[in-house]
C-alpha cells in the first residue's frame, strides 16, 4: 500500500505555503490580531476561492493545508468553519454549497462551564425546546464573532444551526490574540435541526486530527527560527549552534515533530478509512503534536535567550497557540487515558 501523498496534495501544500507567506507574512501579523476585529475580512473570500473551505477536500487534503494555517498562524475562522462545524452540515447540500463559495462562515458551541469540555461529551445543559429555540449558554466558543452562523450542541443530544445575530456574543480575555475564544449565550434563539448527537464523536476526532495538523505548522515554524537564529548567531566566538547544549535542543524538538507528523498522518488515513485504530491513532497524534509543538516553542525560546517572549517576537504568539491546542478538547492526560483503555481493555 503507498501512503506517500499524492502529487496533487504536494501541490497544495507548496500552493498554499507560498499563498500564506505572501499574503499572510507572519510579520504582518501583529498589527492584524492586536487590533479589531482582530482579523481581515477580505481574506476569508480568496480562502473559499482557492477551495480551501470546500468539503470536497479529503482529511489528508485539509492535514496538508493546516499544516500550513498553522505555520502562518492564519488569522481566519478556517479552523472553526473546516475543521470543527463543517462536518455537522455535510448532509445538507445547500450550507455545504455556501460554506464552499465563502458565503458561510461557522463556528462549533459545544462546551459549557462546570462540564467535561470533550466535543463528544454529552450531559448538556444548552437545550432546544418543541419549536427549535435554543436557550443555554456555551463557553470559549473559537471565531464567533467572525461567523454567519453556530453549530450549538443541545440535550438531547442534538445538533442546532443558530444564527450568530440572534445569540450575544461576548469576548473572553485569552493569550492566543490569533485565535479569538467568545462566551456565546442564547435565549430561545431561532434554529434549525441538523441532526442528533450520533457524529459528534467523528466531529470530535476530525477535529483533534487537524488540531494535530496546526501543531505540526506551529512547531516547524518555532523550529525553522530557532535554526536560523542558532545559525547566525554567534558567543564567544563561535555560532551558538555549534555548542551541544543549543543544537541537542533543536534535534529533539525535530525528532518529536517527526514522530508527532507520522503519528498525525497515520491518525488521518486510518480515521479516513473508517481503521479499527483511528481511536487510538487520533489520540495518540493529538498528544504528541501538541506538546511536541509546546516543547519545540520553549525550546527555542531558550536558544534566543529568552527574546522569544518579548512583544516584538513572533515565537510567543507561535508558543501561545501551541498551549491552546494543547488544552483544546482534551488534556494529554485524558488523551493517553483513552489510549490506555483502548489497548489494556
Amino acid at each position: 500500500m503507498d501512503f506517500a501523498f499524492s502529487s496533487e496534495q504536494d501541490m497544495l501544500r507548496t500552493a498554499a505555503r507560498e499563498y500564506l507567506a505572501e499574503r499572510h507574512p507572519l510579520t504582518g501579523l501583529p498589527a492584524i490580531i492586536d487590533g479589531e476585529p482582530g482579523w481581515q475580512p477580505e481574506s476569508w473570500q480568496p480562502l473559499a476561492d482557492l477551495g480551501w473551505t470546500d468539503d470536497e477536500l479529503t482529511l489528508l487534503d485539509q492535514v496538508v493545508l493546516f499544516e500550513e494555517t498553522g505555520a502562518a498562524l492564519l488569522p481566519a475562522p478556517l479552523f472553526s468553519t473546516v475543521a470543527l462545524a463543517l462536518p455537522a452540515v455535510r448532509g445538507d447540500e445547500e450550507l455545504r454549497a455556501a460554506v464552499a463559495s465563502g458565503d458561510l462562515k461557522l463556528s462549533l458551541a459545544w462546551a459549557e462551564s462546570g462540564r467535561p469540555q470533550g466535543i463528544a461529551d454529552t450531559g448538556l445543559a444548552t437545550t432546544a425546546d418543541a419549536d427549535g429555540r435554543v436557550t443555554g449558554r456555551k463557553i470559549l466558543v473559537p471565531d464567533a464573532a467572525w461567523t454567519d452562523e453556530l453549530v450549538v450542541t443541545v440535550a438531547g443530544p442534538q445538533l442546532r444551526l443558530v444564527r450568530t445575530a440572534d445569540a450575544t456574543v461576548t469576548p473572553v480575555s485569552t493569550s492566543d490574540r490569533s485565535r479569538r475564544l467568545y462566551e456565546v449565550e442564547f435565549d430561545s434563539a431561532p434554529s434549525r435541526a441538523l441532526g442528533d448527537g450520533s457524529v459528534l464523536a467523528e466531529m470530535e476526532s476530525r477535529a483533534f486530527v487537524l488540531a494535530a495538523a496546526e501543531a505540526l505548522g506551529v512547531g516547524r515554524r518555532a523550529l525553522e527560527d530557532g535554526i536560523a537564529h542558532a545559525s547566525t548567531r554567534e558567543q564567544f566566538g563561535r555560532v551558538i549552534g555549534t555548542y551541544q547544549g543549543v543544537s541537542h535542543q533543536l534535534v529533539d524538538s525535530y525528532a518529536s515533530l517527526e514522530l508527532a507528523r507520522s503519528l498525525t498522518y497515520w491518525a488521518a488515513w486510518a480515521l479516513a478509512e473508517g481503521d479499527d485504530q483511528a481511536a487510538v491513532a487520533v489520540a495518540a497524534a493529538k498528544t504528541a503534536a501538541a506538546e511536541a509543538a509546546v516543547n519545540a516553542c520553549e525550546r527555542v525560546i531558550q536558544v534566543h535567550g529568552g527574546v522569544g517572549m518579548t512583544w516584538e517576537h513572533i515565537l510567543h504568539r507561535l508558543y501561545k497557540r501551541a498551549q491552546w491546542l494543547e488544552a483544546f478538547g482534551a488534556s494529554g492526560r485524558a488523551l493517553r487515558g483513552r489510549i490506555a483503555d483502548a489497548v489494556l481493555g
